[in-house]
């Protein structure tokens, strides 16, 4: 799986549902997920790019996957796709014919992988005819595409120096942060959910909106008793990021886990009249998200 193994995966979703294991029946779709990942080869050429490759595109503001598209061809995607697709099945009822019209576009090759690619303001470019909301489209798009991204950035992962992009969408595949860690030394690492990629950023700065403004910039603290475990959010856009200072909780999992393990930290957000980018499982449940 490329940054991370299969089996490290498994064991740090295991951890989680250990000191969470309340949470467990709420979050059987994203153990679904782990163990899909877990269980499927993903055979993907990483890029060769070299440093000064990288460096030149994001040195213009341009994530990698705009410029350099991974041959990932159907017999490569759909190991992935289809069990995804089941996956959103079991979990939407609602989405049955919107699944279908689905599975029928990307058989007739009107959809393919790049469907799934970031785009701005989005994660998938798939037709609304097609009957999928947007919060489907993008958990497919990214449930999809992060076991082959996370092995196509292989390399290029380790080209970005600290400070070199200043964008608050992934320097990798250009999708937006899903969650956030305050580091040892204090600094704020965004992570992207999509690609597994992750970037140095500025503490004062809405990586959705660009906003400076302190006086904008809230910090919400849960009443759960979650020591470390904080919300970002802008009062400009309204958009929020969780976060973990891993200098308080130096045990914490992986991003995408602490992510997936907390969604009474979303509905705390959601609640306060906040939204972000990539969908939780609070939003899944949801039916007919535009």
């Amino acid at each position: 799986m490329g940054v991370m193994s299969a089996v490290d995966l498994i064991e740090a979703w295991s951890d989680l549902l250990r000191r969470r294991p309340t949470f467990a029946p709420a979050l059987a779709v994203y153990e679904e997920l782990v163990r899909l990942w877990a269980a499927t080869p993903v055979e993907v050429t990483p890029l060769d790019w070299d440093s000064g490759a990288c460096a030149h595109r994001w040195e213009r503001g341009v994530p990698i996957l705009a410029e350099a598209t991974p041959p990932l061809d159907a017999e490569t995607v759909e190991p992935l796709l289809g069990p995804v697709l089941d996956i959103v099945g079991g979990l939407r009822g609602d989405a049955f014919d919107g699944l279908r019209a689905f599975a029928d576009a990307w058989d007739a090759g009107h959809l393919t992988v790049t469907s799934l690619f970031p785009a701005r303001g989005r994660l998938g470019t798939v037709d609304h005819r097609i009957g999928l909301d947007a919060a489907l489209v993008a958990f497919i798009s990214a449930a999809t595409l992060r076991p082959l991204l996370e092995q196509y950035f292989l390399v290029a992962r380790e080209h970005l120096a600290d400070g070199v992009w200043q964008l608050g969408v992934c320097p990798f595949c250009g999708a937006p942060p899903g969650f956030s860690d305050v580091v040892e030394d204090g600094r704020r690492r965004l992570a992207c959910h999509v690609c597994g990629g992750s970037w140095t950023a500025s503490r004062v700065w809405c990586s959705f909106c660009g906003n400076t403004d302190t006086e904008d910039l809230r910090r919400l603290e849960p009443e759960s008793g979650d020591e470390g475990y904080f919300i970002s959010a802008c009062i400009k856009c309204r958009g929020y990021l969780k976060e973990l200072d891993r200098r308080v909780r130096w045990n914490g999992g992986p991003a995408l886990v602490e992510d997936w393990g907390s969604p009474h930290l979303d509905l705390v957000a959601q609640r306060s009249g906040y939204w972000r980018a990539l969908p939780t499982i609070v939003d899944l449940g949801k039916k007919g998200n535009s």
